[in-house]
């Protein structure tokens, strides 16, 4: 999956590792990581989810298949079960940016604008050139009313993609 094949052969070459029976767990876990990411992709969360959790039994410290199951049943709507994915993901690698600006993006859909704040600065701190925490921190700050500091992240976030239509409707709302 590193080259970012389609996903049809993604797919097709871990379900053949899966079914040789011959991967060590390391590997397996990744194979069935990797086909879940694929499977999210193609919108059917289900079935990554389902990967995501045999992931995490072949191989329960590596973060990753956490995260990403979270992301799923952000994908899902189900966001107390993604914070939970996502607090695990967290716990296992504290120097994940992605999984803090995963779960700040949850805070914000919940409406947990001061807890999707503090997200949104962890992940900065450990992965500043993350281009969505920017855009995401500024909304967040917009509605908490640190226009200033909202400003400054949307410039910050134009500077790393210069033509976000989503950076410029926050920009706007500031």
């Amino acid at each position: 999956g590193q080259d970012r094949a389609a996903l049809e052969p993604r797919i097709n070459g871990c379900t053949s590792l899966i079914d040789s029976g011959q991967g060590k767990p390391a590997v397996l876990a990744t194979a069935y990581n990797n086909r879940g990411n694929a499977y999210a992709a193609q919108g059917d969360y289900d079935r990554a989810i389902r990967d995501f959790d045999q992931s995490i039994k072949l191989n329960p410290t590596s973060s990753k298949p956490f995260n990403n199951r979270g992301v799923a049943h952000l994908k899902k709507g189900e966001y107390d079960l993604a914070i939970k994915a996502l607090d695990e993901a967290i716990k296992l690698n504290p120097d994940y940016g992605g999984a803090f600006a995963n779960r700040a993006g949850i805070y914000l859909k919940k409406s947990e604008y001061d807890r999707a704040a503090l997200d949104y600065d962890e992940a900065i701190r450990l992965q500043p050139n993350l281009e969505a925490v920017w855009n995401g921190r500024c909304w967040t700050r917009a509605i908490l009313g640190a226009l200033q500091a909202a400003l400054e992240d949307c410039n910050k976030a134009l500077q790393l993609k210069p033509n976000d239509v989503a950076t410029y409707d926050s920009r706007g709302l500031v």
